[in-house]
């Protein structure tokens, strides 16, 4: 017996067609609502509570009692917890705005970082949001936009102006990634300055200069005038990061 032709679905993986992003969903024109919750209440919610107490703290139980609302009724507007990180996200890149006054690639871009920085010090649950869910949003798309629309036009590329957004983007993730994490060991052991850490790592550090195998690197930590400095750190590198690009790339 000849087999039947199948038909396949090319939509998603399995042959599944991949349902409408969340994004797309909320354009559609909505039903009369059944409550005062709307996405932008239960974004405004979440943020204050993992600002507050960390994203393990955000979950629909806690967010329906903090709206006053029925458990399940936050379920009209997302489908689980990617999506309501995903409204969290775009929330708070909402603050990631650079005045239309600020113009020229390189001002454009620092400004975007020295946001960045803020933004993320002010909300350091956002360095544990899944990269998919932290970046493909509204507010998070937008700000791309502002940084490339400051790079094109200078005779670059598509992939070499894409590489240099995300040269500059890598720089600004990685170092406050880390000031984040070292703030958050800071917070677990009670340290409250820069001269806490270094008398809480004393006996180690005081080891391992000892034996006099680092003898560059422990000049230069007791050479170092602006250790806790970390603004000037990070505005540094930053420039030093711009700086390079101008000179690779013939930039302005």
């Amino acid at each position: 017996m000849a087999a039947q032709n199948k038909r396949v679905d090319p939509g998603g993986p399995g042959g599944r067609r991949p349902e409408a992003s969340l994004w797309e969903r909320l354009e559609r024109p909505a039903p009369t609502p059944r409550t005062t919750l709307t996405p932008a209440t239960l974004a405004e919610a979440a943020v204050r509570i993992a600002d507050a107490e960390g994203m393990q703290a955000v979950t629909m139980r806690r967010l329906a009692t903090e709206l006053r609302v029925a458990p399940m009724a936050a379920y009209r507007h997302v489908s689980g917890k990617d999506d309501l990180w995903a409204l969290m996200v775009d929330r708070v890149a909402a603050e990631l705005v650079v005045p239309d006054e600020v113009t020229g690639w390189r001002e454009v871009l620092r400004a975007m970082a020295l946001r960045t920085r803020a933004t993320t010090l002010a909300h350091p649950w956002l360095t544990t949001v899944p990269a998919p869910l932290s970046l493909l949003t509204p507010h998070r798309i937008a700000a791309a936009e502002r940084q490339i629309a400051a790079l094109d036009g200078h005779g670059l590329d598509a992939d070499t102006l894409m590489v240099a957004f995300r040269t500059v983007n890598a720089y600004v993730q990685g170092a406050v990634q880390a000031e984040v994490a070292l703030r958050a060991y800071m917070d677990e052991q009670g340290w409250v300055s820069g001269d806490d850490i270094r008398l809480g790592l004393a006996p180690t550090m005081k080891w391992l200069m000892g034996t006099d195998r680092y003898p560059v690197y422990g000049a230069t930590l007791r050479g170092l005038r602006r250790r806790d400095d970390r603004a000037w750190e990070f505005a540094t590198g930053l420039d030093c990061v711009l700086d390079g690009l101008a000179a690779r790339l013939g930039l302005p």
